[in-house]
């Protein structure tokens, strides 16, 4: 399955019995809030799995999936197509169980820092997060490619646009990030995870 982006992969209620593996590319997932704004629920790239993660058919969800940035390549299972390779490979099973498991605990830790920790913090704990996820560490420095715009930053953050503009300026003047037209360089991790820390 290929996505151009800006098309939608699925809208809500209509991602029922599929499972999708991202080959390629940026994918969106968020859904419409009762104000009519788009929330964003986390952005899926190459290697991720995303749709009906239970395994449960017909589990009903209000969530959209967006082809988001860059050649868009995915492949899709049903439900029971993908139960059946399961039970003919049981090693995939351990390894989509893992998988599941770093994915609710990405999702627990963006709650937990959204409900107790200020817009600095959430910025830095999502740019580290993005530092981990590309695997981009390489001593005490770190690069992380610039696929997302502050408008997603803030909804994935729960700011204003305008508010993460302001952090990302004042983390470049304190030296602590660089910025260019690509990628955000973090230049001293130790140093940008106590700026994440609340005081």
């Amino acid at each position: 399955m290929e996505a151009t982006p800006g098309e939608y992969i699925y809208f809500p209620h209509q991602n029922r019995s599929k499972l999708y593996f991202a080959k390629d590319g940026f994918i969106k997932i968020g859904y419409i809030d009762e104000q009519g704004n788009e929330v964003i629920k986390e952005i899926i790239r190459k290697g991720e799995v995303f749709g009906q993660l239970t395994l449960e058919k017909n589990n009903d969800e209000d969530e959209f999936a967006q082809a988001y940035k860059g050649h868009v390549s995915l492949c899709a299972f049903t439900m029971e197509d993908f139960v059946r390779l399961l039970q003919r490979k049981p090693e995939m099973a351990t390894t989509f169980s893992f998988h599941l498991g770093k994915k609710l605990k990405k999702v627990e830790n963006r709650l937990l820092n959204i409900l107790n920790k200020d817009v600095k913090s959430r910025l830095v704990q999502l740019l580290l997060q993005l530092a981990i996820d590309n695997k981009s560490i390489t001593g005490n420095r770190a690069v992380i490619e610039k696929f997302l715009t502050h408008e997603d930053i803030a909804k994935l953050i729960g700011s204003s646009r305008q508010t993460v503009t302001t952090t990302l300026n004042q983390l470049e003047k304190d030296n602590l990030i660089s910025i260019s037209k690509k990628e955000i360089s973090i230049n001293d991790l130790v140093l940008f995870k106590k700026a994440g820390e609340n005081m």
